[in-house]
């Protein structure tokens, strides 16, 4: 059963992986030591092969994988205690998705989309995703973050020198009134990763640096404030650090066992033990109210793997700062430890 509860603010992260391949891991520490609500991923390169490694723990993914060929893809994770739900996209040209996050009683919902867009991607398919971001932008709040590749734009004067770019900056500001908020290159000196929204002070606190394993983009983080609705879950479960073993102990050595069990078959037997056992143990362990929002922390993620990722984060921004130091040496000297193959 659930309750009802808002969040005011949600923390948020975004990443082209350039492949998740050996990254899964670095990802899940960075989650587990930031405490993310959502996580944006581009470039993902998964298929169904990656069913089984892509989970993370107390997250709900949603994926949008390239089919047919190697490489792309689009994937979100979001905090699984949220309400939210994954907008049908008939689409395959477009490598995009959309996660529709349900408000408070008297809030708006909030549209999230993680988009790809392949450098070589041509007007038919950029024709579809401005369709489709014609018919989603009539929410009252959206967030759309992804890789649209498109260099030649200038977000300081909306301008661009392409054809195509010119249309993307029609499409997303004069068409659907979205506000790009990245004001630092992403990859190299070109700002590929942007960060849209359609309503002012919906997003906020937005940083890029860092980046995951050995990919060439860079992270962002940013929130939004915006109260989303999140159950509470009212399920009970065995509290066994308050467990009385002693009491137990003594309730199921009170049994005859020899006795009670003399004569009866496997099954009646086995019937007769459990429920005895469950007596006992309704006696002796109390029950509590299961409330725990964070998923379960890997066990390999120990302390020196949590201090090897901030100090590589923290060499990283550093080194972005202008002291000597290259990010992609200490990549290669931790990639054995904070990317298991």
């Amino acid at each position: 059963m659930l309750g009802v509860k808002s969040k005011a603010q949600l923390k948020c992260i975004y990443t082209n992986a350039r492949s998740m391949g050996n990254k899964q891991e670095e990802l899940e520490a960075i989650v587990q030591q930031d405490s993310y609500d959502l996580v944006a991923i581009t470039e993902t390169w998964w298929d169904d092969s990656h069913d089984w490694s892509a989970a993370m723990d107390g997250y709900k993914l949603f994926r949008r994988d390239r089919h047919g060929r190697r490489g792309g893809g689009a994937a979100l994770y979001v905090r699984e205690c949220f309400d939210c739900i994954e907008l049908d996209d008939c689409d395959d040209k477009v490598e995009c998705l959309w996660v529709r996050m349900r408000g408070k009683a008297n809030k708006a919902d909030i549209l999230l989309g993680v988009c790809y867009r392949p450098p070589s991607q041509d007007e038919e398919a950029d024709e579809a995703f401005y369709k489709r971001l014609a018919e989603v932008s009539q929410s009252l709040a959206l967030v759309l973050v992804g890789d649209f590749n498109l260099p030649d734009v200038c977000w300081k004067y909306n301008i661009a020198e392409r054809k195509q770019s010119r249309r993307f900056l029609e499409c997303v500001e004069d068409d659907n009134f979205l506000t790009q908020l990245v004001s630092e290159p992403t990859r190299g000196g070109a700002s590929l990763d942007l960060l849209f929204t359609n309503r002012e002070g919906l997003v906020g606190d937005v940083v890029v640096g860092g980046r995951l394993g050995l990919s060439n983009h860079e992270m962002i983080e940013f929130s939004i404030h915006g109260k989303v609705r999140r159950g509470i879950s009212k399920t009970t479960t065995m509290d066994f650090r308050r467990a009385d073993f002693g009491l137990l102990r003594t309730l199921v050595e009170r049994v005859p066992w020899e006795t009670v069990l003399k004569g009866k078959g496997v099954q009646e037997g086995w019937a007769f033990f459990k429920k005895e056992v469950l007596k006992a143990q309704e006696q002796a362990v109390p029950m509590c109210r299961q409330t725990k929002w964070r998923g379960r922390q890997p066990a390999w993620l120990n302390r020196e793997l949590l201090l090897g990722l901030r100090k590589k984060r923290r060499v990283y921004h550093s080194w972005k700062k202008g002291q000597a130091f290259s990010p992609l040496s200490w990549n290669t000297r931790t990639e054995g430890r904070i990317n298991p193959p």
